[in-house]
Parts: C-alpha cells; sequence; structure tokens
C-alpha cells in the first residue's frame, strides 16, 4: 500500500533556503514591504495595526532564529513590548506559529486556485497549478517561504497541527490528478508525489536564466503528460 508523505509539499525547498529569509530579509526592503502587503491582505479586516506588527516581526524572527531559536521575548523586544503583555494580543508561541504557517498556506492556496480557475481542460489546470506553486516557492518576498523552514523543530502536538493543515493544502492537487486521462492501471497517489517532489526539486537548484520557472513547470508537466 502506498501512504502519502506527511512532510508536504513545500518544506523541502523552504529548508535548503534559509539565506533568503532571516538577514536576507532584513536588508532587502522590498521583501519587508512585501511581508507587510501580505499581512494586511490577510489579518487586516480583524487585527489591530500592533498584532498586524507583531505577526510581521514574529514571521521574521522565525525565519532568522528559527522556531527553537525564536522566544516571547525575543518577540516582545522587537514589538516594543513587555513579554507579559505580548500575551494580550497572542495565545502563546505556538498559536503564533501555527497562525503564521497557516495564513501562508491559505495565501499560497489562494494563488493557485486562482491560477487553476483559468483553466478548463485537465492538463491546463495542472499546468497552471504547478506554474503557481514554483512561483511560490522560489519567491523570496513571498510570506509563505521564510515560515516553513523549521517545520521539524516545533513540539509534537504542533507538528501534527501542521500536518493536517498541508494536508488540506495538496487536496487539490488531488482532485487536479483524479482528473487527468491516465492509465487505469498507473497509481495516481504514487503519480501525484512525484510530481510534487519534481517540483520541490526545481525549487532547490533554479537559477533565473534560460527558463523562466513557468518553462519549467510546463516542462516538468510535459514529462508526467508523456513520459
Amino acid at each position: 500500500m502506498v501512504h502519502d508523505s506527511p512532510t508536504g509539499i513545500i518544506e523541502g525547498s523552504i529548508s535548503c533556503r534559509k539565506m533568503l529569509s532571516g538577514e536576507a530579509m532584513n536588508d532587502r526592503p522590498a521583501a519587508k514591504r512585501a511581508m507587510i502587503s501580505q499581512m494586511k491582505a490577510r489579518f487586516g479586516a480583524g487585527v489591530s495595526p500592533r498584532k498586524r506588527q507583531i505577526l510581521e516581526i514574529a514571521a521574521q524572527l522565525f525565519a532568522r532564529k528559527g522556531y527553537r531559536g525564536t522566544s516571547i521575548r525575543d518577540i516582545a523586544d522587537q514589538s516594543g513590548v513587555l513579554g507579559g503583555s505580548l500575551y494580550h494580543h497572542i495565545k502563546s508561541k505556538d498559536a503564533l506559529f501555527v497562525e503564521l504557517h497557516n495564513a501562508a498556506l491559505d495565501m499560497a492556496a489562494e494563488k493557485i486556485d486562482k491560477a487553476v480557475a483559468q483553466e478548463t481542460e485537465p492538463w491546463s489546470r495542472l499546468e497552471a497549478a504547478c506554474i503557481a506553486l514554483l512561483e511560490i516557492q522560489t519567491d523570496a518576498d513571498s510570506l509563505t517561504f521564510p515560515l516553513m523552514n523549521d517545520f521539524r523543530e516545533v513540539p509534537e502536538d504542533i507538528r501534527l497541527q501542521l500536518i493536517a493543515r498541508r494536508d488540506a493544502f495538496e487536496r487539490p492537487f488531488r482532485a487536479l490528478v483524479d482528473a487527468l486521462p491516465l492509465p487505469p492501471d498507473l497509481d495516481r497517489s504514487i503519480y501525484r508525489n512525484l510530481l510534487l517532489s519534481q517540483l520541490n526539486a526545481a525549487a532547490h537548484w533554479y537559477r533565473p536564466g534560460r527558463l523562466s520557472l513557468a518553462d519549467i513547470a510546463r516542462q516538468i508537466v510535459r514529462i508526467f503528460r508523456h513520459g
């Protein structure tokens, strides 16, 4: 029996590119502006400016120092609030990390859903999803990117929450693969996991040059279509 991997489809590409988070982000005004913009888009309606600031600072700290290396005191000091006062805005470090992780995946899912919605043919829909996912994985200014580099450092109960959320994130890819006209004896779970693994691998070695991210995603889908 084939079991789906519980580690999620983003983790690999994120963990190998920590250089684009942390100190690098602090040196890139565009990246910081992008993060602030994403925070406003995700939390703007129901979150105070102070809470949004805390979320932004916490995301950068988690990216730079990791889950284990980031303390509530670190977040409070960077936010300019007393440690005790911080709990007026957040429940705990664990809850904060989960909130940021889920918000990042929500934004990624919205981008993928929007891309897929523009297409009707099954292979074109899969290609659109793959392009969007590869763009997310390699975008240093994306909130999704730096928050996933510490998945295996979190406590077990938090890790299980993250796994459940990532399983939900992967469901559209299950539906996309299920809709393909593949041979009946081909295991679609293996097919999907291999496809997503290739997209992860591309995020490891991609450098701007001869082919764009969209070109690479199309090539990968083409191989899986005709291979």
